[in-house]
């Protein structure tokens, strides 16, 4: 047996009537000799019987609260924590009550200990600690069986994080209650908290005395659907989104209303927040910096928040300043590439005495004016040097280079074998016309090495990010708005004998040719001087698509809104005993509490997004867009790669596929992490589910999954590709693709993108003007002055030095940051040993694919990893500092 810290103060107990075992009071025994009587403390069916018939008699049990406190309070805080810690003396204090898994035969209630409170708090007020542990001694009935959930009622007036409790006393040894919540106090909400312990029970295995406690506490997650939220709720519940845009601003901020019977998009969390005066379907705007709300405990704990709120103000000034010094100086374009690297090495050129005075009429916190005093010569304004000019910096002029970030970059999701060429649209020809595409075969014979297009097409040699269909219906409305001008883009690329692409071609469509000018043209790999200015334009307008389907369908819709609904209906439908629940826990954490900061600052009129990305206003048509496209059932990364013909199945191979580029560093490293995870969930899912009847059978799971289609996915709900929740393999499945869209997807596409999109010529997220050709009135001046046309055809410095700000916060690990392998409270997340060791067992395995892609980016023979100023691929290197640091994977959508 384990010794419990805390025994009955009685000699002789009675703990167990089930194993018929005695304990001895554990002071007065030898420690050398005290197993051996715990043993001998075995008793005759006699001596049992005289003991049951005894009145079942009251022991003493501790519970161990641990709390974190703040680092920084205001003094309102202060205020209200120094009066607690008089009120607690006179009876306004923490009450606790603990209850047995079992039910009282009389009562046919649940067992429950004496009401308690915790008696130290008043002593301890003052600890400045980040975590004080508080006691309270609790009296059970020696037949009270094993504690399963313990209830908290804060009469304080200020809430408290709970991290966990520990209940110390009973023959079972320690048990355990991880919490990790904000404990309310009574004047917002009267009800008593539920925690249960870290014992996992299916719905059908619950013990009879926690059922009532398991009901009530997801009846009062769920909410009733009605009313405004206040920013201390606990309720998860489903919207639209139709917060976007602010249509009492004006017909500028009007934005459509995404999700439902006119545009399909995944559901948000509900506020409940009151309609507009001008549009009562449109939700009103809460704006920066008053917060949004999520359910309490989704909210960012203080590190994050202090580290988000750093990264936050710091982009306020790289905002701002720009665009004060913009205004002032009206020199808006950079005027050479020289002046695009100094805002690395000297930072943005302010006049004197100018930064004073914009930071005394900005009035930002103190915190800031701590960081301007601290930083050498302005170091605010100085941005830090881009991973992608680290090694070369003149890397991103070449082709290698281009090509290589398709299969290595920040967005290397998007390549797809070359299946039929030239290329089909699938845009319906009776609305936008037939699309044939401009392609021919002699435009790209020339570098097929005496191959015809069809035998390279045979050969797996020939790669296509095509663009086309995604841009074309949204041309005419983003070339219509002031300095923004797109096309819709297709790239070929050549699979050379070393393993690297080429890109070969570049077609770029208008939805209608201008008077005078194509509507389709074709831009090939230079000859001359002109046609080298041609072409890195054309590859900049590809950059430009590429960026936007990144960040608007990719990143933003693929892992930060599609998981959203799993997430909120995990909330409602999943006890937190329900060992899915404990599972997914981890891979839950902040989504909502970013994404909600996204509505209000990211992807909003007039946002981040908009002013940055060349959709403009029409950036969240163009996600929706996708939306259309978007499979659950291919989102997992085989079949991903199947899907874009990047790999075929292949069961002799190591992953069960075969990848026709063997060099694609992203699918490379991502297989290892994704069977990883795939292991780890399948003996998960085996422990609890050894046969198919327990997921039919398990209500819980079923109403979470039916519900994360039917309401969460609500407008693709009908889709026959839904996969069916029949056995464990089902549920394999199923949660391998959340675990990996949730951490090793969403990080090979978040935080590469300072590293490459912090140099603006490598990747501009905006273009504003279109490539001229001979009859273009522009084209003089292009030949006059390529350098300045280019220059001018990317975003402006206040649009580059914004867009910077944001994507450095973005690509930001915060000191808290929970990596995968890893999980709060490593070894008492769940009271199933077993599986403890089993998860010891996916940390060993995820630091060995750490090892292996180190490895890999030392050998000289993976060209599109490792070479002589080639960036090595880390994005999916599981662990990272904090930082901007390209690699890391943490557990969730957590930035």
């Amino acid at each position: 047996m384990e010794k419990p810290p805390f025994l009955p103060s009685n000699n002789l107990k009675t703990i167990n009537h089930n194993q018929n075992l005695l304990s001895v009071n554990p002071v007065s025994v030898p420690l050398d000799k005290r197993r051996i009587l715990v043993v001998k403390a075995a008793i005759s069916e006699d001596l049992a019987k005289f003991v049951k018939a005894e009145k079942a008699v009251t022991f003493k049990v501790r519970a161990v609260l641990t709390v974190r406190n703040k680092h920084q309070e205001d003094f309102k805080e202060t205020l209200v924590k120094k009066i607690d810690a008089l009120t607690d003396q006179i009876g306004r204090n923490v009450v606790l009550e603990l209850y047995s898994t079992d039910i009282d035969p009389k009562t046919r209630a649940p067992k429950k200990s004496k009401e308690a409170v915790l008696k130290d708090w008043s002593q301890k007020s003052n600890l400045k600690s980040e975590k004080v542990n508080y006691t309270s001694d609790l009296l059970v009935d020696s037949d009270f069986g094993i504690p399963g959930a313990i209830t908290i009622t804060n009469k304080h007036q200020k809430e408290f994080f709970l991290e966990s409790i520990t209940i110390e006393g009973f023959a079972c040894g320690p048990v355990y209650f991880p919490c990790n919540s904000w404990v309310q106090s009574t004047n917002d909400h009267p009800n008593p908290r539920i925690f249960f312990s870290n014992q996992p029970y299916l719905p059908d295995e619950t013990p009879a005395g926690l059922k009532v406690l398991r009901e009530k506490e997801l009846r009062d997650l769920r909410g009733d659907g009605k009313g405004v939220r206040k920013l201390s709720d606990r309720v998860y519940d489903y919207d639209v989104y139709n917060d976007l845009g602010n249509p009492d601003r004006g017909n500028d901020f009007i934005r459509p209303l995404l999700g439902g019977e006119k545009i399909a998009y995944p559901r948000r969390c509900r506020t409940g927040r009151l309609p507009t005066d001008t549009d009562f379907l449109a939700e009103s705007r809460v704006e920066k910096p008053f917060p949004l709300y999520v359910p309490r405990d989704e909210q960012f704990e203080e590190s994050k928040q202090n580290a988000f709120s750093t990264g936050r103000l710091k982009a306020v000034l790289h905002n701002l300043l720009p665009s004060m010094v913009a205004s002032i100086s009206k020199k808006h374009d950079f005027k050479g590439f020289s002046q695009i690297e100094s805002l690395y090495s000297e930072g943005l050129p302010l006049k004197l005495g100018l930064q004073d005075d914009l930071l005394k009429k900005l009035r930002l916190p103190n915190l800031v004016t701590r960081l301007h005093e601290s930083s050498q010569g302005g170091g605010l304004l100085k941005y830090d040097t881009p991973k992608i000019l680290s090694k070369d910096k003149f890397s991103w002029l070449r082709d290698y280079e281009f090509a290589r970030q398709a299969l290595a970059g920040v967005n290397p999701v998007n390549i797809e074998k070359l299946r039929v060429f030239p290329p089909v649209s699938q845009l319906d020809p009776e609305i936008y016309g037939q699309q044939e595409s401009a392609l021919k075969e002699e435009h790209i014979s020339g570098y097929l090495n005496g191959m015809t297009v069809q035998q390279a097409m045979e050969e797996n040699k020939l790669f296509i990010i095509d663009h086309h269909d995604t841009y074309l219906p949204f041309l005419d409305r983003i070339n219509a708005l002031d300095g923004r001008k797109a096309y819709a883009t297709r790239t070929i690329f050549y699979l050379t004998q070393s393993g690297t692409l080429k890109p070969v071609a570049i077609e770029l469509s208008l939805p209608r040719a201008l008077p005078g000018s194509r509507s389709k043209r074709v831009v090939t790999p230079p000859v001359d001087a002109t046609t080298n200015w041609t072409w890195q334009l054309a590859k900049a307008h590809v950059c430009s698509n590429d960026a936007g389907v990144h960040q608007l369908a990719n990143h933003w819709l693929r892992t930060h809104a599609a998981m959203e609904p799993f997430i909120l209906s995990a909330h409602r439908q999943l006890s937190a005993m329900h060992p899915i629940f404990k599972l997914l826990d981890p891979h839950m954490r902040y989504t909502l509490e970013i994404n909600a900061l996204a509505r209000q600052n990211l992807i909003n009129a007039d946002g981040v997004i908009e002013q940055c990305f060349t959709p403009g206003r029409y950036c969240m048509d163009i996600s929706a867009a996708a939306y259309k496209n978007w499979r659950f059932d291919l989102e997992g990364l085989p079949a991903d790669l199947i899907r874009r013909g990047m790999a075929v199945p292949d069961p002799t191979q190591r992953h069960g596929l075969k990848l026709l580029i063997e060099d694609y560093p992203y699918a490379n490293d991502g297989l290892l992490i994704w069977d990883a995870i795939q292991k780890w969930v399948r003996t998960y899912v085996t422990r609890y589910y050894p046969d198919p009847s327990l997921v039919c059978n398990d209500r819980e799971l079923q109403a979470w999954y039916a519900e994360s289609i039917n309401v969460g996915h609500a407008d693709l709900r009908h889709e026959t590709w839904w996969p069916e929740l029949a056995t464990g393999d089902d549920l394999t499945a199923i949660l391998t693709t959340i675990i990996w869209l949730a951490s090793a997807q969403h990080a090979a596409l978040n935080f590469g993108q300072y590293p490459y999109g912090g140099y603006i010529p490598n990747r501009p997220p905006l273009m504003r003007r279109l490539i001229p050709d001979e009859n273009d009135p522009e084209y003089m001046s292009f030949l006059d002055d390529p350098h300045k046309y280019f220059l001018s055809a990317l975003p402006s410095m206040l649009q580059s030095t914004k867009y910077m700000a944001v994507v450095d916060t973005l690509s930001t690990h915060s000191p808290d940051e929970e990596y995968i392998g890893e999980r709060q409270q490593r070894s008492t997340w769940t009271g199933d040993a077993e599986m403890v060791e089993a998860f010891y067992g996916f940390s060993d395995e995820i630091q060995r694919i750490e090892k292996e892609i180190e490895r890999r980016n030392r050998d000289t023979g993976s060209k599109n990893r490792c070479g002589a100023g080639v960036l090595p691929y880390e994005l999916l290197a599981p662990s990272s500092q904090p930082g901007v640091t390209s690699r890391g994977v943490p557990n969730s959508v957590s930035i």
